[in-house]
């Protein structure tokens, strides 16, 4: 069989097993290059197609190879882009460090470093302590505890801490482990009797990190031993790491003294991204694939896609293979059709879903703020409530003064110029307010 006639029975067989949507976008743009002893060469339109496919059917097409030819093959991707030799540079420094971790059992991403984390006002915090637990661990910031949204940049954060670490130093005894695999290594050591090998394991590190801890709710003998394992490393001065969806005060059935051993350092939250980190994020991603976006296809994406990091990313992959498969430049038209299932329509803001969230916030009931009450407690949680309604609504002063109980325009615009003054003179505050206005639109 000539090489087309082997590619073209391969895309049958994988048509067949993922669907023709998947497999027109994805697959069908591959070519084959060459078939040389034991190793296949296929052609993809730019990174986007290796990535993917690597990580979604990172089998599926050397299988389909090698049903056909009978034997084992090995696949090589050869991208079909300019600045092939800065790739292959970026490549070899990834390989170079996923072989130092595979080599000592430590499963983290190489790709996740600080060099292309995006900082903004929404993690700037958590990316800083993170920074400085790399640079001294069990130093400072013992444990940190990461917590946030989905696909904000946690797993990134503690990972680009271990993969700092590893680059630098070479002799620093390191272990990454998501909790659920922790809580089967529990479960399997107890059942085998091997709780002396699980502690030997868990409490002579230098550096322990946790991912997603929010999984060990109910389970009681995974918590028990991790409070003693973390009990054991912090009494050693070795550096914990924790992430979680949640800080550990709303992580609900764990022991108090499991959520003390959390708190007990620095505990740091990770934001949706604002605006402006957004479009940074966009700029920094695009910039990395060589995919060419102009300012207004940038600024739109930055604009509807307020979620998290993880679909901003989604939204790169789509143009970018849209724009291969196509040869038609990114513009705002083509991003309208391509990202439709990522942009929501947007309901617009009320007083009484600003008002709901403060109070929220501040632990009051509603009827409170529309009160006639004067006391501090109070007086505050209003005022930056009517700031906020001036910031997100579309209604007037006197209307947003009728929503808080009543009052008039020119108590609002007190309020407003209070909230205004008090934001310039005091960072606290001013970030307090800043996670209000995401809170109510991310």
């Amino acid at each position: 069989m000539t090489l087309e006639e082997i590619w073209g029975k391969s895309l049958l067989k994988i048509e067949e097993k993922i669907g023709t949507n998947i497999f027109e976008l994805w697959i069908k743009p591959i070519r084959p290059v060459q078939l040389k002893e034991q190793q296949f060469t296929l052609e993809v339109p730019n990174r986007f197609f290796k990535e993917w496919i690597e990580d979604y059917y990172p089998t599926l097409i050397n299988e389909t190879l090698e049903g056909i030819l009978g034997r084992a093959v090995t696949l090589k991707y050869r991208i079909a882009e300019k600045q092939v030799a800065e790739i292959k540079r970026i490549e070899a420094k990834l390989e170079s460090r996923k072989t130092r971790l595979a080599n000592r059992g430590i499963y983290l991403n190489p790709k996740y470093t600080f060099e292309n984390f995006i900082t903004g006002q929404s993690n700037q915090f958590a990316q800083a302590a993170a920074k400085a637990v790399a640079e001294a661990p069990g130093r400072v910031y013992n444990p940190l505890f990461i917590y946030g949204g989905v696909g904000l940049g946690k797993t990134h954060l503690i990972s680009a801490i271990g993969n700092s670490v590893i680059d630098s130093k070479q002799d620093c005894n390191m272990l990454y482990v998501p909790s659920e695999q922790f809580t089967n290594e529990v479960v399997s050591a107890v059942r085998h009797g091997k709780t002396e090998e699980l502690k030997k394991k868990y409490r002579n590190v230098d550096l322990l990190l946790i991912d997603d801890i929010q999984f060990v709710e109910n389970k009681m003998a995974t918590q028990e031993e991790l409070f003693y394992t973390i009990n054991t490393l912090y009494e050693k001065q070795k550096q914990i790491v924790i992430s979680s969806d949640r800080p550990p005060k709303e992580i609900k059935t764990i022991t108090d003294r499991l959520r003390s051993r959390f708190s007990m350092g620095l505990i740091a939250d990770i934001q949706p991204p604002e605006y402006e980190t957004r479009v940074a994020i966009i700029h920094k991603k695009a910039a990395m694939e060589r995919l060419n976006l102009k300012d207004d296809v940038i600024n739109f994406i930055a604009a509807k896609v307020k979620t998290n990091v993880r679909e901003l990313e989604g939204c790169l992959i789509r143009l970018g293979a849209q724009a291969a498969l196509t040869g038609s430049p990114i513009d705002v038209e083509m991003a309208k059709a391509v990202l439709k299932d990522f942009i929501q329509d947007e309901k617009p803001v009320t007083t009484e879903q600003i008002l709901k969230t403060v109070c929220e916030y501040f632990g009051l009931k509603m009827q409170d703020i529309k009160a006639r009450k004067r006391t501090k407690e109070i007086a505050l949680p209003r005022q930056i409530a009517m700031y906020l309604s001036k910031q997100l609504t579309g209604c007037s002063l006197n209307d947003i003064g009728k929503g808080m109980g009543g009052k008039d325009h020119a108590t609002v615009i007190y309020a407003c110029k209070q909230v205004e003054d008090r934001k310039a003179k005091d960072e606290n505050f001013n970030r307090m307010v800043e996670t209000l206005l995401r809170k109510i639109k991310p």
